[in-house]
């Protein structure tokens, strides 16, 4: 099988998604797509976080509302169901919590997400706090949960400072030594991870998964 059409599969899934054609329609290309021996990670950012960009472009040209966003996400965790069997280490002994954000002032969460999708079905509790989340927030849900991994995710380079006031305020209160802190979005780097005293900066959803199973020992 040649390359254009192993390659050509993962833009179908793309367009499905993006088309919202329905979680049947998407399933039986996925699983194609294994079938062909993508890899999990191919699949994912090739396909379906392609896809889901397009629809959040979608979304901000107003030719998708809310409803469209909704649907997306539904899709979403259907195809992640499938290829939940085919991740690696697929479940985690400890189950360990994961405090998961978009900075403040920041409003994207569609890597976010795709991460947090992908992290509770490899077996974390994953908390949630969604958007332009105030760094008191993640340390309230730090302190309630005994989380062991704090997830920030930030798009925008104007909202970098966002992700240091985070650690400053965990440090305030004690519990920075206590907890792991990945950082990723397009506005991160490797680099500005180690000036602001974060763990770790992923390049996207999968190797952030993967740090955060080395983290747990998964």
């Amino acid at each position: 099988m040649g390359n254009k059409d192993r390659s050509s599969i993962l833009d179908e899934i793309a367009e499905a998604i993006s088309n919202l054609e329905g979680v049947p329609q998407t399933k039986k290309l996925v699983e194609k797509a294994l079938r062909q021996k993508h890899s999990i990670r191919e699949i994912v950012e090739m396909g379906l976080k392609k896809g889901l960009d397009e629809v959040g472009s979608k979304y901000e040209r107003g030719e998708y509302f809310l409803a469209e966003l909704l649907y997306a996400g539904e899709i979403m965790n259907s195809l992640l169901d499938v290829l939940k069997p085919h991740m690696k280490h697929e479940s985690v002994e400890k189950k360990a919590t994961i405090v998961l954000g978009t900075v403040k002032g920041d409003m994207h969460d569609i890597g976010k997400n795709i991460f947090g999708m992908m992290a509770r079905f490899s077996g974390f509790n994953v908390r949630d706090l969604g958007v332009d989340v105030d760094p008191k927030r993640f340390v309230e849900e730090v302190r309630g949960t005994s989380a062991e991994i704090v997830g920030m995710s930030t798009l925008l380079t104007s909202t970098l400072p966002e992700v240091k006031n985070v650690l400053e305020e965990l440090k305030s209160v004690g519990l920075r030594s206590r907890v792991k802190v990945i950082i990723g979005g397009n506005a991160v780097t490797k680099k500005f991870a180690e000036e602001v005293g974060a763990d770790a900066a992923a390049l996207d959803a999968v190797e952030g998964l993967e740090i955060c199973r080395r983290w747990v020992g998964a």
